[in-house]
């Protein structure tokens, strides 16, 4: 493990970066502000290090960003129909951030916020986060920790852990933007998608899901054969026209089990990623309002130049009975694991 600054936040605080290195020459960094995944260096066909997620050369950046380049977005991601959700008889008011509605919790991030190191190995950190009660609006003293570990099997696995004092609301993700070709090498629309998902959560015109539960099959929505990114993302489909292309929730077939749940490939580097998870859903964001961004090294990401893979519980849970819930009961443990595998 090495560390190095990462110079001042737009509030002054220090920020480090923490560079982990496996057998094979796969490299993560995370940097203590926002628990942010900042680069991860894969080996392509040919051995050479290919930086896969999108990001920003400056903490600076990063706090004035809304995109969410390799964030730890809590304490829900997504969104919350109305900025409101009832729990124990009594209703919630959240940030309206999102035309009327509430989206990764509102405007105070998780992902804005220095975080804790609390702990580091040969290949892992652990960085804490300490949410008091009506934090965001939401009820009850939240303690987490987030640890991102590289293995030597070229995984990069995102552990959660977190405990509230009352009843709350959590529903935590990670929300990198993968470019197997390399996060400078343009659009992601070539890149070959599978998932295990029978079924995906329509929205309305604001994308707060309605309460449906469709199936895929007939649709573009439907991952269950390999196909591209972007045969069909701009098909003429009342999904994919609020979204402006793949911007929703996938139902994933594995049962609250931790298994594998999608596979990408691209067109051009060799590189092929797995996801594990055990959570019931999957947000796919394929960057389709990425615009000239100002990104690492002088890059501007432009459209599709990302796809996000945000495993999580359904968005708006809170308001569809339905919907697994994402309720996380006083002293209970929150605990979740989600890992991205390069083959």
């Amino acid at each position: 493990m090495q560390t190095r600054s990462f110079g001042k936040s737009k509030n002054g605080e220090e920020t480090t970066l923490y560079t982990f290195t496996n057998k094979n020459g796969m490299t993560m960094e995370v940097t203590d502000f926002g628990a942010t995944l900042y680069a991860l260096m894969v080996p392509d066909k040919d051995g050479n290090p290919c930086d896969v997620v999108l990001g920003y050369d400056t903490p600076v950046q990063y706090g004035n960003s809304g995109t969410g380049f390799g964030a730890t977005i809590g304490r829900n991601g997504n969104r919350i129909g109305k900025a409101q959700f009832t729990l124990n008889g009594k209703t919630y008011e959240l940030d309206k951030n999102n035309n009327g509605n509430n989206l990764h919790s509102g405007k105070n991030h998780y992902q804005h916020r220095m975080w804790t190191v609390k702990e580091t190995t040969e290949n892992s950190i652990t960085l804490s986060l300490h949410s008091p009660d009506g934090d965001q609006g939401f009820p009850g003293t939240f303690d987490v920790d987030v640890t991102y570990t590289i293995t030597d099997d070229n995984e990069l696995r995102i552990d959660y852990n977190g405990v509230s004092d009352a009843d709350t609301i959590v529903n935590m993700t990670n929300h990198s933007y993968f470019n197997l070709n390399g996060h400078a090498s343009g659009s992601i629309e070539q890149h070959e998608l599978w998932m295990d998902a029978d079924a995906f959560t329509p929205t309305d015109v604001e994308l707060i899901p309605t309460g449906e539960i469709r199936p895929v099959e007939g649709t573009p929505m439907d991952f269950r054969v390999k196909k591209l990114v972007g045969r069909d993302i701009d098909a003429d489909y009342e999904a994919l026209t609020f979204g402006g292309g793949y911007d929703h929730n996938w139902c994933l077939n594995n049962n609250g089990e931790f298994k594998k749940v999608i596979e990408l490939a691209a067109d051009v580097s060799g590189i092929k990623m797995e996801v594990y998870t055990d959570l019931p859903g999957v947000q796919i964001y394929a960057g389709n309002y990425l615009k000239n961004e100002p990104g690492k090294g002088g890059i501007f990401y432009k459209k599709r130049q990302g796809i996000c893979f945000e495993t999580q519980g359904y968005p708006d849970s809170m308001n569809h009975d339905n919907f697994p819930s994402v309720v996380c009961k006083a002293g209970e443990a929150y605990k979740t694991t989600t890992i991205y595998k390069f083959v």
